[in-house]
């Protein structure tokens, strides 16, 4: 994997913007494999595809790319919220590449996935209107949050410029497939959030009063629930059932 952009392909574009765009999808096009399957070649969809911007023709796996200059930064700037919202709701949501380049010398320093089963509403960013003199006056998009999405949800092939192998890409990309499987935002969201605690604590071992110490925080995500506690554990059983964490004595476990 080479980590330069092939700089020609932009000679005859005058538009700083249209310049990035065409040197960043060309790299990702030639240079990126899917994460699902591990298939070498991933095709780009002709512009202005509503969807997605990439596809894998094996897996069928779609993803959208976002560029940036600076570092990868708090949040990303997306489209149109209520889209977003909606794509959401149908799990119609692409995965999320994102690139961080170097315009100096015009190389990827960071590249990586957020697979879309960890996309829920409450990472989502409503922005203001347009003013009303604007051309698309009244229009609404949206951010993603970024630190609301747990480290596990952010899988780079690219690290501050070290490429990482591909067998820890697929590796950390199955580790959380489970999360598809709930099909209620709701509960994905419980699941998300306990994983960020479990992050938070900063050890790979960690115990069940530590969890606890949470459950303010929690209440206040999810004020309906009055029951955080008993909630806390039963997340922790069922990030154990999936292979995500273990057991290793009473009320003590191990991120695997």
């Amino acid at each position: 994997m080479k980590l330069s952009f092939d700089t020609q392909l932009a000679d005859n574009y005058t538009s700083q913007s249209q310049k990035v765009r065409v040197l960043t999808e060309a790299w990702v096009d030639s240079a990126i494999f899917c994460p699902n399957c591990g298939h070498l070649d991933i095709d780009k969809y002709p512009n202005n595809q509503p969807v997605a911007d990439f596809y894998c023709s094996n897996c069928k796996e779609e993803y959208e790319l976002k560029s940036k200059q600076a570092g990868v930064g708090a949040k990303i700037v997306d489209g149109a919220y209520r889209t977003m919202i909606e794509r959401l709701q149908s799990s119609n949501n692409p995965n999320f590449f994102l690139l961080n380049y170097d315009l100096q010398s015009f190389e990827v320093l960071n590249f990586l996935v957020i697979p879309k089963h960890f996309f829920v509403p409450e990472i989502i960013e409503k922005r203001k209107p347009l003013s009303p003199t604007a051309r698309r006056a009244g229009w609404v998009g949206c951010n993603i949050l970024l630190k609301h999405i747990p480290q596990t949800g952010k899988i780079f092939f690219v690290r501050d410029g070290e490429i990482e192998p591909k067998e820890k890409v697929l590796s950390d990309w199955k580790k959380t497939l489970f999360l598809r499987d709930e099909k209620e935002i709701s509960a994905k969201g419980w699941l998300l959030d306990t994983m960020l605690c479990v992050e938070k604590i900063g050890q790979k071992e960690f115990s069940l009063d530590e969890m606890y110490a949470f459950e303010n925080d929690l209440n206040k995500k999810h004020p309906d629930n009055r029951h955080i506690k008993d909630k806390i554990r039963q997340q922790l059983q069922v990030l154990r059932d999936k292979g995500y964490l273990e057991f290793t004595s009473r009320g003590n476990y191990r991120l695997k």
